[in-house]
């Protein structure tokens, strides 16, 4: 029959599942809930390890930190109870320092901010107490402001005003510090502190300030003197290690080249006189002989008397009275007494002064001047290593060549002989040069910590893939394959319905009845030839005696 007799009934409208955009929408939803268990699950297995940041702080100190935390996007979270703040084990210290630099946390001291929170009608008593411990939390934030100092408590003791003079008491003060880890304090920076907090409290003496460290040591104690009486100097110490470790590196430069880099070895010890001396010396001395004698000054007198000056005559009374008068004549041509009755006594005086010389000298000697080294140096023997063997031998220096090193050292090092400087200079083989060192024993994969931490990540990865496997194949699978096969039956395309006519159905019947019959026949002549080859194959002869029936039937 012709096409056109066959009547299509109109199909039923599609429901939103069965259209094309139906199908995408659920695939859609199927796959992103898919991929959502597998990102919380990868998340889950890349979930950081959180280590304390900071604890036991306070409120204030805590939400300028989260707030630090929040700006530098860092992820953090709380303990139990609130009392420390976590990070990732990986950044604990990076955030660490960081926070240091912002001055992060600043600790529980307050300072002159509590006097701006004063209540109407408080007492004085208070209102000292109040100030007493905002000068105690300004002073704490000063001196936490050094590198080394971590933490720092301040306690004040001021007395009252007494009226009377005799009954007044001094202040006192008490620093506790917390310094930080692998830092140390010297005694400058102690005498610093010191200062400042004396330097901030009215007539608090600088002696009455005290300062321990968080291990209880007194660092302001001033009762610690050496056997001279003098202060123990840290910086005087100090010194001393400078210019033995300069001495040793002069050395050792100097001597290495000739020798190799790790075949000297040197020490020094320097005796160093912090002694700061002055004199005033004033010395005299005789003139030296080739030199003439300076006169200074020189005096001399000469005195004598006549002979009318001696006293003679007849002692008595005659003598007392008057002279009569002359019986002799007076002529001019009278003869002269002797001399010696003439001359009188004489006396003469000399003195002669001479310049002695005089030394005046004032002399300084500063502090820090050596007084005495001692340098020891030892070198090791030279190796030679065989060309054609690659054996290493060992050969002692010659005489020469350690006089050489002798001379350099003494150069190096400013020897003096005047000063009570010894040297000694030694050849001598160092322990292990004429073996090869050992190789440090390798270390066994399984406490390798590169490998450790690799095996942590591979079985986080695997620990992930196995979870994943498990909810697709236990529970996504499962739930999705009925749901995949009736949107694939909602999906399928209905096929049309078809009214046909009694003549068109017998004639349908008939082509499916022909059909079948071409069928049943095609398949017993199919049966009948696999019987014959089978037959041929098995019975040959029969199936000869066969064929010449056959033919003889045919002629």
């Amino acid at each position: 029959m012709a096409a056109a007799d066959t009547l299509t009934l109109p199909t039923e409208p599609q429901s939103f599942l069965q259209t094309a955009f139906g199908r995408n929408i659920l695939l859609g939803v199927v796959g992103a809930v898919v991929l959502a268990v597998m990102v919380a699950v990868w998340m889950w297995s890349q979930q950081p390890e959180y280590r304390v940041l900071f604890a036991n702080y306070s409120d204030k100190d805590g939400g300028a930190i989260t707030a630090s935390l929040d700006q530098m996007g860092v992820k953090y979270k709380f303990s139990e109870g609130g009392s420390a703040i976590l990070v990732a084990s990986n950044v604990v210290h990076d955030v660490r320092l960081k926070l240091a630099a912002q001055g992060l946390p600043k600790g529980g001291n307050v300072g002159f901010e509590l006097m701006e929170n004063q209540k109407l009608g408080v007492s004085q008593f208070l209102e000292q107490v109040n100030y007493q411990r905002s000068l105690e939390g300004e002073l704490a934030r000063s001196i936490q402001s050094l590198a080394a100092v971590s933490t720092a408590r301040v306690h004040l003791a001021l007395p009252k005003p007494q009226v009377f003079v005799r009954d007044q008491q001094k202040p006192t003060a008490s620093v506790l510090l917390n310094l930080q880890t692998g830092r140390t304090i010297d005694a400058a920076q102690v005498s610093a502190i010191v200062h400042l907090v004396a330097s901030s409290v009215p007539e608090l003496a600088p002696a009455s300030v005290t300062v321990v460290d968080q291990a209880g040591n007194l660092l302001s104690d001033t009762s610690n003197k050496s056997a001279t009486g003098k202060n123990l100097d840290p910086n005087q110490l100090k010194y001393v290690v400078q210019l033995q470790q300069g001495i040793v590196n002069q050395v050792q430069s100097l001597i290495e080249p000739l020798v190799g880099k790790g075949n000297v070895r040197a020490e020094a010890t320097a005796d160093v006189d912090f002694a700061q001396t002055d004199t005033a010396a004033e010395s005299y001395k005789p003139n030296s002989p080739p030199e003439p004698q300076a006169i200074r000054s020189q005096q001399s007198s000469e005195a004598g008397a006549g002979a009318a000056g001696n006293p003679s005559g007849v002692p008595g009374a005659l003598s007392n009275q008057p002279p009569g008068a002359a019986t002799a004549p007076i002529t001019a041509g009278a003869p002269a007494a002797p001399a010696a009755a003439a001359a009188g006594p004489t006396r003469k005086d000399s003195t002669t002064n001479f310049e002695v010389d005089k030394t005046v000298r004032y002399e300084q000697k500063p502090m820090g001047g050596i007084k005495r080294l001692s340098v020891g140096v030892v070198v090791n023997y030279r190796r030679l290593v065989d060309p054609k063997t690659s054996k290493v031998t060992i050969k002692a220096l010659t005489a020469a060549e350690v006089a050489q090193i002798n001379d350099l050292v003494r150069e190096a090092m400013g020897f003096n002989k005047e000063r009570g400087d010894t040297l000694n200079v030694t050849n001598a083989p160092f322990d292990g040069v004429d073996r090869p060192e050992d190789p440090p024993a390798a270390t066994p994969w399984w406490r390798d910590s590169s490998n450790i931490d690799m095996a942590k990540e591979i079985g986080k990865f695997m620990l992930a893939a196995v979870v994943l496997l498990f909810l697709w194949f236990r529970f996504l699978s499962p739930l999705l394959r009925p749901l995949m096969r009736k949107i694939d039956k909602l999906t399928a395309d209905p096929a049309p319905v078809v009214v046909e006519t009694e003549e068109e159905a017998i004639e349908h019947q008939l082509e499916e009845q022909e059909a079948a019959v071409a069928v049943q026949v095609q398949s017993g002549y199919r049966d009948n030839l696999m019987m014959a080859k089978k037959l041929a194959t098995d019975d040959p002869r029969v199936v000869a005696n066969v064929v010449k029936a056959w033919v003889g039937a045919n002629e």
